[in-house]
């Protein structure tokens, strides 16, 4: 019994390991809040843990999605606000790394962050599974419960939103419309 949860623990860490930023990402987008987003991370990846002997070898990303959209969406309902600090704009600039264009890209990418949380909660995770994570619409619709056009409205309210929002804040980028 000892050596088979010394395996499972293993292969979690590994899990772990392996999936833990590219997790952290999405959950950002989720949240739109680094600090919301490594508490979903975690307190996913501890319900992941419990479920860890049932999930098949390949499933694992699959049902940690599902597992992070039922956590965030569970969070929206009890609407539990907090205070939140202001995003730090202060960066150091990666090795060969122009300061312009890296401070640019840092920019660009709190930008789109805080025009993706100004959303409506359904129309933020509606554009980062279709779009960050490239997710049909039959998938993230069997994620949130509802029809793919469902999942389609919301993407292009979403879309639309984000495309307002970003001409306002940035008016010398071009932004195209479909």
């Amino acid at each position: 019994m000892d050596r088979q949860r010394d395996t499972r623990d293993e292969q979690f860490a590994a899990y772990v390991r392996d999936r833990g930023e590219y997790l952290l990402r999405m959950a950002v987008l989720l949240t739109g809040d680094w600090h919301a987003a490594e508490d979903l991370v975690q307190a996913s990846l501890t319900k992941l843990y419990c479920a860890w002997p049932r999930i098949r070898a390949d499933g694992p990303d699959a049902y940690m999605r599902q597992v992070m959209v039922n956590t965030q969406r569970s969070w929206w309902r009890v609407r539990w606000r907090r205070e939140r600090p202001a995003p730090d704009l202060a960066a150091v600039t990666p090795a060969g790394d122009r300061a312009e264009d890296f401070a640019e890209r840092h920019v660009l990418r709190l930008l789109i962050r805080q025009a993706l949380a100004a959303l409506p909660p359904r129309q933020r995770i509606v554009l980062v599974l279709r779009y960050c994570e490239d997710l049909p619409d039959t998938e993230v619709a069997d994620l949130l419960g509802c029809s793919p056009a469902t999942v389609r409205v919301h993407a292009h309210r979403g879309m639309r939103a984000l495309r307002e929002k970003l001409r306002d804040e940035l008016p010398h980028w071009e932004v195209h419309q479909p």
